[in-house]
């Protein structure tokens, strides 16, 4: 049977769903975009081929710090549901979750990664590891009570977000990604 653009779909959204499943947590309606459909500044944050960390960092000109709200580690495999914040304010700059097959990276980066101490693209760029970025969609989310609650936004507000993977330089994925931004009055520099 072929994989429909649907389930195409969900599979780029699976480590978000798995969160939300988890908790018990209806999934919010989501409707992918072309990314040149997407307003601004939500196109300049998401629709590019770089990690999020110094993409946020450089926009806000500051550190992006790490809140790990939920966490699944099997032997080789690691998912969180996160919320990436300013360093100075503790704003909310992204939530969303991540998977990251560990047996996929040397134990400079692993290492770290396990520690849950700062954002992967934090820890890719200061190792300088070369790896590749590769989005696999650009959606529109209808904010639900977690999103209003995390990032600020009302309900059914709409919010913007993007589906990546990181690979090695081989193309061998690494880490699956689901990021979403908060409403665009969070976004802007104080």
């Amino acid at each position: 049977m072929p994989v429909t653009l649907k389930a195409q779909r969900a599979v780029s959204l699976a480590p978000l769903i798995s969160f939300y499943n988890w908790s018990g947590r209806p999934f919010p309606e989501v409707s992918f975009i072309h990314g040149e459909a997407m307003p601004q500044p939500y196109r300049h944050l998401l629709v590019h081929h770089s990690d999020m960390t110094p993409q946020l960092g450089a926009f806000h000109k500051c550190e992006i710090t790490l809140e790990v709200l939920a966490l699944e580690i099997e032997e080789f495999e690691l998912t969180r549901e996160v919320l990436l914040r300013r360093a100075g304010d503790l704003a909310p700059v992204e939530f969303g979750a991540i998977k990251i097959y560990l047996d996929k990276l040397p134990e400079k980066i692993a290492k770290p990664v396990r520690a849950a101490i700062q954002p992967l693209g934090g820890i890719l760029g200061s190792t300088k590891f070369a790896h590749l970025s590769a989005p696999r969609g650009y959606f529109r989310v209808e904010a639900d009570e977690l999103m209003v609650e995390l990032l600020g936004a009302e309900i059914g507000q709409a919010l913007y977000g993007r589906c990546n993977v990181l690979a090695l330089t081989d193309g061998d994925v690494f880490a699956e990604i689901v990021e979403i931004l908060p409403p665009i009055a969070e976004l802007q520099s104080t």
